[in-house]
């Protein structure tokens, strides 16, 4: 029996897009790897808050 398309509500149809595209940034290379962002993270609780990371 073969499979029937059901439609996604628009919230998830949305949702999927974003992932879809947030997939493709990171595919470009376009990412900020964890240790940086965990160096940010952790700085903002002291007196000289780092950068954000690009």
């Amino acid at each position: 029996m073969p499979a029937t398309h059901v439609p996604l509500p628009p919230a998830q149809k949305q949702r999927r897009r974003l992932t879809l595209e947030a997939l493709a940034e990171v595919d470009e290379g376009n990412a900020v790897d964890h240790q940086s962002v965990e160096a940010w993270a952790d700085s903002l609780d002291g007196d000289r808050p780092v950068s954000l990371p690009r």
